[in-house]
């Protein structure tokens, strides 16, 4: 745990835009209402929903929670599932799960505030479910070794249509399954109370579609790699607030403390990301990423999907899982008031924003909005020393999106020729897109410090600034030949 994280409220000198994009940043979590939204941004919480995610479901869904027990390909049990025969499409178009919609209202109290912490969960376990349906086509495909994905099923029956509407309609999110409301970050438990999520060990996947709920496997690694990085979060939010604050009034001394809690939680979020290569094997990774995929830009839905007896029968055309919807690097995309290019694969990053959970959202908006309102970039340049700081926190959203785009190359492009990712961006150049820009931002910082300055900022920055020079020559040429390669 970094040892600058404190419950700091934001002081009286701060914009509004951050109080009204975090109204309960201050607030203890534990004391928070289960009708906010478990993403509801604390001080202390981060990213990180405010409570631990609700294992059980509401009385009313126990077909649901066994349906969902007997899907993945290995129960909990260590016996074969439903996904391990492929028979799960065959029992849900044989009954096995009634149409629970009008169930949803019963979680709207008398003043008109759903239980949301319930709607969650029960949105997390639905986005299971039409996922395994939609996609286990696909897998059964890809299980035999055969050539592409093939066609996923093209309707999804009213059962589960109707409740993963009405979930996400709720929450504010799209139909689908999410990176934070479903796949990972509201999909972990821990094994023993006591220890909590303090430990990498002690955490387990609530629903899985692999081997997933085996907390050795790939699929575990993936997902709660992903937890155990986020949970460092609150570092970043709360120095993120302290930046702002002490920009606005111009006090250089508490800039270089907001610099120091930034820098130094972004070094434990990338510590955790490196174990991303010990918890989840690249080899492992093409099975259960199936699952994830979404419809826009999939070959296995070209014609989108219907959604039986929703958006008055026209297909729904929605993105995937991606870790791409993680707050962690948008957020310092925006306080840094990193440019990204003009261009379509930009436009799809902006459209990512939309499947970030709503607090996520809000918060992200206002500090984009605050950044540019004090002009952190302009500030952060004017003098050496602050210079260096902003570098070396760029430095870090470049590290971060290298190690992505590593992840990216081994665990997929080098072992399938699908051109798109699970979110529906090309594979080869939508990462690079973000990796160039925050590369050539860095370039353009150090070429603003006067000589004469850059003497005494000291080899370690030197030699930062000469390697993320170099990385982004190579990267441009792997770039370039993977496109050649793959006709993209």
């Amino acid at each position: 745990m970094s040892p600058y994280l404190t419950d700091m409220p934001l002081s009286p000198a701060s914009s509004t835009c951050l109080h009204n994009a975090a109204p309960y940043f201050n607030k203890d979590p534990a004391v928070l209402p289960d009708s906010l939204d478990p993403f509801t941004i604390t001080a202390s919480s981060g990213f990180m929903p405010s409570h631990s995610p609700k294992l059980q479901l509401p009385a009313g869904f126990e077909r649901v929670s066994t349906l969902v027990d007997a899907m993945p390909v290995q129960k909990l049990d260590g016996t074969p599932g439903l996904l391990a025969t492929y028979d799960f499409g065959h029992t849900v178009d044989h009954g096995a799960l009634p149409d629970l919609t009008s169930e949803i209202d019963k979680l709207i109290a008398s003043d008109g505030k759903p239980d949301l912490t319930s709607v969650t969960a029960i949105f997390r376990d639905y986005s299971f479910l039409s996922s395994a349906y939609l996609l286990e086509p696909c897998y059964e495909r890809q299980s035999q070794g055969l050539e592409g994905y093939g066609l996923g099923r093209q309707v999804l029956p009213a059962c589960l249509a109707g409740p993963l509407v009405k979930t996400a309609k709720l929450l504010d999110i799209p139909p689908f399954m999410a990176y934070a409301a479903a796949y990972s970050l509201y999909n972990y438990r821990v094994e023993d109370p006591a220890i909590g999520i303090d430990e990498y060990s002690n955490l387990r996947m609530i629903r899985a579609f692999q081997h997933g709920l085996d907390p050795k496997s790939s699929e575990a690694g993936f997902v709660l790699t992903h937890v155990d990085m986020v949970k460092h979060s609150a570092g970043l939010v709360t120095g993120t607030a302290k930046l702002l604050d002490a920009i606005l009034v111009n006090d250089r001394p508490k800039v270089a403390d907001a610099f120091a809690l930034l820098l130094d939680t972004m070094y434990v979020v990338e510590q955790s990301m490196e174990t991303m290569w010990t918890n989840s094997k690249p080899k492992d990774y093409l099975g259960y990423r199936t699952f994830i995929f979404g419809i826009t830009n999939q070959s296995m839905f070209p014609n989108g999907v219907i959604y039986e007896g929703q958006n008055d029968g026209k297909p729904m055309f929605v993105r995937g899982e991606s870790g791409a919807n993680d707050s962690i690097i948008p957020l310092l995309d925006g306080l840094l008031e990193i440019p990204m290019p003009d261009n379509p694969l930009t436009d799809t990053l902006k459209e990512f924003r939309g499947y970030r959970p709503k607090p996520h959202r809000d918060f992200l908006a206002g500090v984009r909005q605050e950044a540019d309102a004090v002009g952190v970039r302009q500030y952060c340049c004017q003098d050496a020393d602050t210079a260096v700081c902003y570098l070396k926190l760029l430095d870090h959203v470049r590290s971060f999106r290298w190690r992505h785009w590593m992840f990216a190359r081994e665990y997929i492009i080098k072992r399938s020729d699908h051109p798109t990712a699970t979110g529906g961006s090309p594979i080869i150049r939508w990462l690079p897109n973000q990796l160039f820009a925050v590369m050539d931002l860095m370039r353009d910082v150090w070429d603003g410090i006067d000589d004469a300055d850059k003497q005494g900022v000291g080899a370690r920055v030197t030699e930062m600034m000469a390697e993320a020079i170099e990385q982004r020559r190579k990267l441009q040429k792997e770039v370039d030949r993977w496109c050649q390669e793959r006709a993209q």
